[in-house]
């Protein structure tokens, strides 16, 4: 017999003699699929609750209720259960809830905000999408890009692993390569860089715990960049726990990736490391990715005061570039890469180090302060049919919070403020290119084109209130104030040719007003007023001659919006709907002068709408299934208010880049160890250049993964999974580059293909020690 039903058996005798013991009260007992008491299960007869369970899962009822008892047990992370509860039925099983199958609810506490006592105020209060560690792995362990893209008003275009732009409301669409125009952080350490680059792809979604998503300029203390911002959090073993864990996956085109964890925590001390590897031959030509992840994470309690964390994570990869290419090439065969890219044989070859170290002081139970340095290195090697880019960045920086509660009006309040400031210094060298004179062995450096240092530094400095007006009327009010310049240094130009410069933004101050009211217990609403800004790059401050603009600013725009959410049929029905308006000024436009030459100016106006619905329903089968379909929905509205171009007026024109609808769901099945998760991505039709002449193809992708869970013994537990991603084989462009130029006689290349047909299977093994 396994120990499990000793367990169980043991938990019948222990509740058979309290019960004997004391005859004059009900009682009964609730404990997990792994037979371990749950505590904080509230028990419920009809509307009414009745009691809760302590530390050792046993709840208690009062003599004057007749047996027996149609109860129902609710816990934020278990599936609710409706059980009878009689003399010789008194003992309970709930199964873990995947937080993917719950509501992306309106949070009010910030991530800063976790760990602190259960006393503290909270200090945010503003919707948060988030995606938890459940819900990235019911998705492709390489993936991390189909689950963020099931968060609507986010859409994450992918053209390769290593290339990916990240568009929120419609913000960020115009960016041309990577990600630009929102905030982002790694355990609270910023990872964006001093023009507010950032790269999702350098995080391994099997380390990742969380990522919550903050759409619009509604993060006061992470910046206001007008498309939101990230907070991407490492998983941590809990106190107690200590464990080795090894996942392997494999699949369609050489497809291998391993990660193999080691963890142990204590009530003073916790440590985790996680080191992956990951590499595929890609489905198109010149597509080859090989990466190694090194990531530790660390945290010493001294005492009830003083705690220091440490942050490392290391990435080294070598990705090889097919790049875009045009429609015709795109119909007949999306495997082949843009004929310069394959002669050159492009590639980048990136080395990255995020170091943080951080300290949490509480100079009293009210009182509390979080202070972080960190320091970024990144090595970049990137071979390109028009030059090789050869570059390095140094930034550090620090970052320190403070939190305090006060009594507002009776009631608690909470005052935050803090600062942040960032530095680096970016050196970067263009080569010539010899690829067509190296007898088809790809890119070979020739003479030096250029050699730049930029230094750019950035200060964020806020503050922030959260007042509860009444029980049921609770408000934030914040303020940022950012600044930032830059300074070009040109170390191959001399004399009269030299195009050294600086260039000093003025301060921006950014509002931020939340409110939300409570109607009910399952129904309430909130409404948003802020403003955010994006500065623009050095390299879109330069005129064509390479000299800065000193006239090119931020884009800067204001944002509405109100939302409400509601949870039917005893909460497992919720809803969420959203509705937003943004307007962005003196909007930042990257206009191609040359290959890989671009220049920024700002060129009107631009008005984002849309609304956002949120869809999960949770139906218990039986004690130990469940089914639960979700959907979310957007749709948008996002056009060109004042856009003139030269001579062309593209005024009243579809944002370029962006669809006018997406839709994103599916259905999970659970039973015992088994369960089975099939999603579905549609996106609309994208305007691929501002004049709104061409039109990208709509698009619907399905996807399912199946996995099997099973504990062999107390410490020792596997997982088998397998899955199927774009299983109807649908040809589509995963990204597209927008007011993409032909060159001679080329077609414009606006098209990156998205996978086929692909597969994939894994092996999941914990040893608890």
């Amino acid at each position: 017999m396994k120990l499990k039903h000793f367990q169980k058996m043991a938990v019948i005798l222990i509740a058979a003699i309290i019960n004997t013991l004391n005859a004059q009260e009900i009682q009964g007992f609730v404990y997990t699929t792994t037979n371990k008491p749950i505590s904080g299960v509230s028990i419920y007869l009809n509307s009414e609750k009745l009691a809760e369970t302590n530390s050792q899962g046993i709840f208690i009822l009062s003599e004057a209720f007749t047996l027996p008892l149609s109860l129902r047990l609710e816990h934020p992370k278990y599936y609710i259960s409706e059980v009878e509860l009689t003399q010789n039925n008194s003992i309970f099983q709930l199964a873990p809830l995947s937080k993917s199958e719950d509501l992306d609810e309106v949070l009010l506490s910030s991530t800063l905000q976790k760990n602190k006592p259960k006393n503290m105020a909270s200090t945010l209060l503003i919707p948060i999408n988030e995606i938890n560690s459940e819900k990235l792995d019911t998705h492709s362990p390489i993936d991390l890009v189909a689950a963020i893209n099931e968060t609507p008003g986010v859409f994450i275009q992918s053209g390769a692993l290593n290339t990916n732009r990240i568009t929120i409301r419609g913000v960020g669409s115009r960016t041309l390569y990577g990600t630009n125009k929102i905030r982002a952080y790694f355990n609270e350490i910023p990872i964006t860089n001093g023009v507010g680059e950032t790269a999702i792809d350098m995080y391994d979604a099997e380390d990742l715990q969380s990522i919550e998503i903050i759409k619009g300029p509604k993060a006061t203390q992470y910046g206001t960049s007008l498309g939101g911002t990230l907070l991407l959090h490492s998983k941590q073993a809990t106190a107690g726990e200590s464990f080795l864990k090894s996942n392997l996956t494999f699949g369609s085109y050489g497809l291998l990736k391993n990660t193999v964890s080691a963890a142990t925590a204590t009530k003073k001390f916790s440590f985790n490391f996680n080191y992956d590897h990951l590499e595929t031959d890609g489905f198109r030509e010149n597509n080859n990715y090989n990466r190694h992840t090194l990531l530790l994470t660390s945290t010493y309690k001294f005492n009830a005061k003083n705690e220091l964390s440490i942050l490392v994570n290391y990435v080294d990869y070598f990705a090889q570039i097919p790049s875009s290419i045009g429609k015709t090439a795109f119909e007949e065969d999306p495997s082949q890469a843009a004929f310069t890219w394959k002669q050159a044989q492009g590639f980048e070859d990136n080395k990255q180090l995020l170091a943080g170290l951080s300290f949490t002081h509480h100079f009293s139970e009210k009182f509390r302060n979080t202070s972080s340095v960190f320091y970024t290195y990144l090595d970049h090697y990137e071979p390109r049919p028009f030059n090789i880019l050869d570059e390095f960045t140094n930034g550090y920086g620090a970052r320190t919070s403070f939190s305090k509660d006060f009594i507002f009006l009776k009631n608690k309040a909470n005052l935050s403020f803090g600062g942040e400031f960032y530095k680096d210094q970016y050196h970067w060298k263009t080569i010539e290119n010899l690829y067509e004179e190296n007898d088809g062995k790809g890119s070979r450096e020739g003479s030096l084109l250029s050699k730049n240092i930029e230094k750019r530094d950035n200060l964020n400095v806020y503050t922030t209130v959260t007042v509860r007006f009444t029980q049921k009327l609770r408000g934030q009010f914040g303020l940022n104030l950012n600044k930032a310049n830059y300074s070009f240094i040109d170390e191959f130009n001399q004399g009269e040719a030299n195009k050294n410069a600086d260039r000093d933004f003025s301060p921006i101050i950014a509002p931020n007003v939340n409110l939300l009211y409570q109607f009910t217990k399952n129904l309430n609403a909130f409404i948003n007023f802020s403003r955010g800004f994006n500065y623009p790059s050095i390299e879109e401050t330069l005129t064509p001659e390479g000299i800065i603009n000193p006239d090119l600013g931020p884009e800067k725009g204001f944002n509405y919006e109100i939302g409400s959410e509601l949870i039917l049929l005893k909460r497992k029905l919720h809803f969420q709907v959203n509705a937003y308006l943004m307007d962005i000024d003196d909007l930042l436009v990257a206009d191609r002068i040359g290959n890989d030459q671009y220049i920024g100016r700002n060129a009107g106006k631009t008005e984002h709408k849309g609304i956002e619905f949120q869809m999960t329903y949770l139906q218990n089968l039986g004690e130990f299934g469940y089914v639960s379909p979700h959907l979310n929905v957007e749709i948008t509205d996002h056009k060109f208010i004042d856009f003139v171009d030269g001579d062309t007026d593209f005024s009243g024109n579809k944002l370029t880049g962006v669809a006018d609808n997406k839709l994103a769901g599916g259905i999970n099945f659970g039973f015992k160890n088994l369960a089975l998760n099939t999603n579905f991505l549609h996106i609309g039709a994208m305007p691929l250049n501002d004049a709104n002449q061409f039109y990208s193809d709509n698009y619907t992708v399905f996807n399912a993964k199946a996995s099997y869970k099973t504990e062999i013994t107390k410490v020792f537990s596997f997982e088998i999974n397998g899955g199927i991603n774009n299983f109807t084989n649908k040809k589509y462009a995963s990204a597209v580059l927008i007011n993409a130029t032909g060159f001679g006689n080329s077609e414009p290349r606006y098209y990156y293909p998205g996978m086929p047909r692909n597969w994939y299977g894994g092996i999941k093994v914990l040893y608890n020690l």
